[in-house]
């Protein structure tokens, strides 16, 4: 189901929303075009645990919790995605990919964590020992060989000497030759979805014509120049799904139950399908 959204009052859902920059064009008109919504702003990693404690009923969560639980529903084709560098998810390594023995993933992250992951084996045949990096700490609080940090964390200058730094949208392009999907708008089963695909899109195309104005409110929040945080939004993003993004996640989703990280032979679901 596509097209315009439903009348605002028809929108009762618990809709869970992502507090990084990233999300903000798919975020930023939500509240007006649905304000009987009740909403909840987290980072993706707890909007995915959210949702599958059936304490809401939609919500932009990484795509490997997507690609996860079969019973959900892709429910829009705006989601977050890259075709090249996206400069807000990186790895830093501490010693060449080849020696890396110790990984620390984001605890903010699940898709990325498993980009890198598979990056790691396919291309060098490594298993790390997993580390947690809690939400707000710095490199500097990581011994491991390789950290990972997304969101906005992932935009400042880090410090340090590195051995290599991998912008992971650049890495995985490179080695794929295909976008990376980071997070998609899913819904859990048993919920009305009539119109929420087209409420979706509907802001998803408000905040993309909106970007000048969200890069001058958010970039003295994350401490960047406002120009630095409009090509990022504008140049390194792109917001739907179309066939190149839904190819880069078939592969993605491929990969990851190649190696245990999603149920084998998962078939993407997406509502606009299912009820054409």
């Amino acid at each position: 189901m596509s097209g315009k959204p439903a009348g605002n009052d028809s929108f009762r859902i618990r809709i869970g929303a992502v507090t990084y920059l990233n999300a903000r064009p798919l975020t930023f008109s939500l509240r007006h075009l649905a304000p009987q919504a009740q909403w909840i702003v987290d980072l993706p990693s707890r909007l995915a645990d959210s949702l599958a404690a059936g304490r809401l009923d939609v919500a932009l969560i990484p795509s490997i919790e997507a690609l996860s639980n079969p019973t959900y529903s892709i429910v829009s084709d705006a989601c977050v995605a890259c075709d090249g560098p996206v400069r807000s998810v990186k790895l830093y390594g501490r010693v060449p990919p080849q020696r890396i023995r110790t990984l620390a993933l984001d605890e903010g992250s699940r898709t990325s964590a498993a980009m890198t992951r598979i990056l790691l084996k396919e291309r060098f045949g490594l298993e790390p020992e997993l580390r947690g990096h809690p939400i707000g700490a710095s490199l500097e609080d990581s011994t491991a060989d390789a950290t990972m940090l997304i969101g906005d964390r992932g935009l400042l200058p880090a410090d340090g000497a590195f051995e290599f730094v991998w912008d992971l949208g650049e890495e995985w392009l490179r080695w794929t030759g295909l976008p990376s999907v980071l997070a998609m708008w899913a819904a859990r089963p048993g919920i009305d979805l009539r119109g929420v695909d087209g409420l979706l899109s509907a802001a998803r195309d408000e905040g993309v014509s909106r970007l000048a104005e969200i890069a001058q409110l958010e970039a003295p929040h994350l401490g960047i120049p406002e120009a630095e945080c409009l090509s990022y939004l504008r140049d390194s993003l792109c917001f739907q799904l179309r066939r190149r993004q839904r190819r880069g996640l078939e592969l993605f989703c491929e990969l990851a139950g190649r190696h245990g990280l999603v149920p084998a032979g998962v078939e993407l679901a997406f509502y606009n399908e299912q009820t054409a």
